[in-house]
């Protein structure tokens, strides 16, 4: 009988042990404990075929939650255009990223994954998401506050369909207009830039006080961890030729195109994306020196680094030729998350085999694991991981609709306004007996809202998403008694018959993004620089060009009474109206040198052969025509 309470308290301590072993184990589950005891007690837990799939971020069309929990995969993304559904909504959003999360955390360690997307001027791969205009056109309000709230709008739009990880901003130094990506850089001007990256503290949250520099910073559900990109020297390749290479010594690069990531790591951004182009020759996704030397140690930014899509592939030329060797470079410039999209099962392979061949060093595994969980538990995704749909009715959201309007109005850049400044031709008298509008632009939504907007490449016409075109925005504002006539491409004869008051034409630049966007001649796509001929020779004219940089307009300049560079302004074209009918003046300056002619290309303000058709800073101003309609912000 004796042996009973033995074996009693056997099987008591057996379970004290159990309990104390379970209370250890969920330590790094614990928010109360210290970040960097979290990630240690987790890392030490995790076998390699954990760490490297955390290493992984592939795309959402070969996601699924099976896939997620077979290879422990650490991240998903919708690269541009990629959705769950045609015009699919929050809720339809939220379902598919929590099957996958829930792939994730049904692992053994049950690590969440984080998602990412191209929120580049809003959540702009989404159906009705507010788009707001590109970034040169915020470049060209010189507002930081202004861009600050437009963070934390998208930062909404973007929790609303469950994402929590945007790859924005673009911090590039667009050198030269005939670049491709030129309209997704803020300015020509890197202190315009650094100026901007106010946009993370309005995605991630105002970094406390006190808080260490280069650790990042995500403050709540309201918030996304944001991607400075494209590191470094992206917008200064030669000719602005798409991932080319970047010719400039290093004083140059630091003092032109690396000031952005200074302040993004003081913001505490969370990531940082790999540029394709080359430095000096030199592959960005191969550079150690730059990556793990100048970023990692010298700014002790401490973040994650990911690579742009496919991007170690393109290590090699043709991409994807010796993928072995491009994992090794990649993985070794310190590189810690590889946007793989589709083959993830090749890289996790082909780095599996170069560890355990000590290739690749444990400790360079453990490097990348550690930032990455590191940017997880500051995120609180192990405390929530999944999506709920207490935001979806932030998508779209009035208020998000109205800032963007605001967004439009300071962005707009005068550059002609009548012949002398006491004949001003703006702003337009709202009553008129009949007026036209012309032009490829006036009423096509698509085209004012340019690349990465719903599709990669962006798209034509009025029924890709929600907003108001800048026609529409025109028969709202004018006169009830007004006659709009709108006729895409006039003749003369019809302008000159028809004996309107005055004309509006809207013509500019048809959608593209990346590699699909270098021009070497920068020309306004036909019927364009007819339409302008056409209307101008005949009626007094206000020509609103639609582009992602400048474009050659001095041919026709002389034909224009006024001329306003309206870049890609988005879904909210009432903002245009607004401006040129008075009721708000025009506020914005150039964020880049307007040229000449394309032979004058790369021309930058402070060089020494400076001779622009309208220099950098330029910009007309205009006084509202009603009292107290201008709203107030801080300039820099």
């Amino acid at each position: 009988m004796a042996r009973i309470p033995v074996f009693l308290m056997g099987l008591l301590l057996c379970c004290c042990l159990a309990a104390f072993v379970e209370a250890e184990y969920m330590k790094y589950k614990d928010p109360k404990q210290h970040l960097n005891v979290r990630i240690k007690d987790l890392m030490k837990r995790m076998t390699l075929e954990e760490k490297i799939g955390q290493m992984v971020q592939i795309d959402r069309s070969v996601a699924s939650n099976e896939v997620m929990k077979k290879y422990f995969i650490g991240s998903v993304l919708s690269g541009g255009g990629s959705v769950p559904a045609p015009q699919a909504s929050a809720e339809t959003w939220i379902n598919m990223f929590n099957d996958f999360q829930n792939g994730s955390l049904s692992t053994r360690l049950g690590i969440p994954m984080i998602y990412g997307i191209d929120a580049v001027h809003g959540h702009n791969n989404v159906y009705k998401a507010t788009i707001f205009p590109h970034n040169i056109g915020i470049g060209a309000t010189r507002e930081p506050e202004l861009v600050k709230k437009i963070g934390a709008a998208t930062a909404l739009e973007v929790r609303a369909t469950g994402i929590q990880y945007v790859f924005a901003p673009c911090i590039a130094v667009c050198r030269d207009p005939r670049w491709g990506r030129c309209y997704e850089s803020y300015s020509e001007d890197p202190k315009v830039v650094q100026a901007m990256t106010e946009i993370i503290s309005g995605l991630q949250g105002e970094i406390p006080a006190g808080s260490p520099k280069g650790v990042p910073y995500v403050a709540g559900k309201k918030n996304v961890a944001s991607c400075a990109k494209h590191y470094v020297g992206d917008g200064g390749t030669t000719d602005g030729i798409n991932e080319n290479n970047t010719v400039i010594d290093r004083h140059g690069l630091l003092s032109i195109h690396m000031p952005g990531y200074y302040n993004a790591i003081i913001r505490g951004v969370s990531t940082i994306m790999i540029s394709y182009s080359s430095w000096n020759g030199v592959k960005m996704h191969a550079n150690h020196e730059l990556i793990t030397g100048f970023l990692k140690n010298t700014l002790r930014f401490r973040g994650f680094v990911i690579s742009d899509w496919q991007g170690i592939d393109r290590i090699t030329s043709p991409p994807h030729a010796n993928y072995s060797y491009s994992i090794q470079t990649g993985i070794h410039a310190g590189i810690d998350m590889i946007m793989v999209p589709y083959n993830y099962t090749e890289f996790i392979d082909g780095l599996t085999y170069q560890v355990k061949n000590k290739i690749i060093t444990m400790s360079r595994i453990d490097d990348a694991v550690k930032r990455i969980l590191r940017v997880k538990f500051i995120m609180g995704l192990f405390e929530k991981p999944l999506a709920d749909y207490s935001l979806v009715d932030e998508l779209g959201r009035k208020e998000h609709r109205e800032l963007a309007r605001e967004a439009v109005r300071k962005s707009l850049v005068l550059l002609k306004n009548g012949e002398s400044a006491d004949k001003p031709v703006l702003p337009l008298p709202k009553k008129a007996a009949k007026i036209l509008v012309a032009g490829s632009h006036a009423d096509n939504l698509g085209y004012q809202c340019g690349g990465w907007t719903i599709e990669w490449q962006g798209l034509s016409g009025n029924n890709l998403t929600s907003g108001t075109t800048i026609l529409t925005a025109i028969k709202n504002t004018v006169d009830p008694e007004t006659e709009v006539v709108y006729e895409e491409n006039p003749d003369f004869n019809f302008v000159k018959s028809n004996k309107f008051s005055y004309a509006i034409v809207v013509v500019g630049e048809h959608p593209y993004a990346e590699t699909q966007g270098d021009s070497l001649n920068l020309t306004i796509p036909d019927p364009g620089p007819s339409t302008i001929t056409n209307v101008c020779g005949a009626v007094k004219c206000v020509v609103i060009i639609i582009s992602g940089r400048p474009v050659v307009i001095q041919p026709y300049l002389d034909s224009m009474d006024a001329l306003v560079a309206a870049w890609l302004p988005g879904t909210e074209g009432q903002g245009v109206a607004d401006v040129l009918f008075g009721d708000y003046g025009f506020a914005g300056k150039l964020p880049r040198t307007w040229f000449k002619t394309v032979d004058q290309l790369p021309m930058n303000v402070g060089d020494s052969h400076y001779d622009p058709l309208f220099p950098f800073g330029f910009g007309l101003t205009t006084k509202p025509t009603k009292a107290g309609k201008q709203s107030i912000s801080g300039e820099f």
